[in-house]
């Protein structure tokens, strides 16, 4: 039978990452915000840890499943990290370390070209486009990915000890 720990920290590891990428999905689809590149950059540890957290689901052996679980907090935290740094950018403790950045589809007219760069939403790093009690996405990933990890961990680290 799998700890009561493990089994939280199981679900946790999955429901996380994807209630976050849901969201910031969920923002840019329904809300109209666009993402920057720092926002972007958040949702790659996200991607890894989903997976990674499924297959914790699927493995019998004990000490390989609190492996996967591992592992998908280290990729949560990961992106808590990139969080707290594009935060600290947004509030301006610190410089971003982006530049505006966009590939063209050389396959257009130097007319639609232009209006395609002129179109385009500009979105900066350094500026957040919503807050919830002074906090910005960037900050409530950071908060609640960290924090996960952490709550993660603990929940593994008691069952190895018990």
């Amino acid at each position: 039978m799998t700890p009561p720990g493990i089994v939280k920290a199981r679900w946790i590891a999955l429901l996380v990452p994807l209630a976050l990428l849901a969201g910031a999905w969920g923002s840019q689809i329904f809300g109209g915000l666009h993402p920057c590149e720092m926002c972007h950059w958040q949702r790659w540890p996200h991607y890894v840890a989903l997976p990674i957290a499924l297959a914790a689901f699927f493995v019998q052996q004990p000490f390989m499943r609190a492996t996967l679980i591992c592992l998908a907090a280290i990729s949560i935290a990961f992106s808590g990290a990139i969080g707290v740094f594009h935060a600290g950018v947004e509030y301006g403790w610190w410089h971003g370390i982006t530049g505006c950045t966009a590939s063209a589809n050389m396959e257009l007219s130097d007319a639609d070209l232009l209006n395609a760069i002129n179109s385009a939403p500009i979105v900066r790093c350094d500026e957040a486009q919503w807050t919830l009690f002074g906090i910005s996405l960037a900050g409530w990933n950071a908060i609640i990915s960290l924090g996960s990890a952490a709550v993660i961990f603990a929940l593994v680290g008691r069952r190895r000890r018990a």
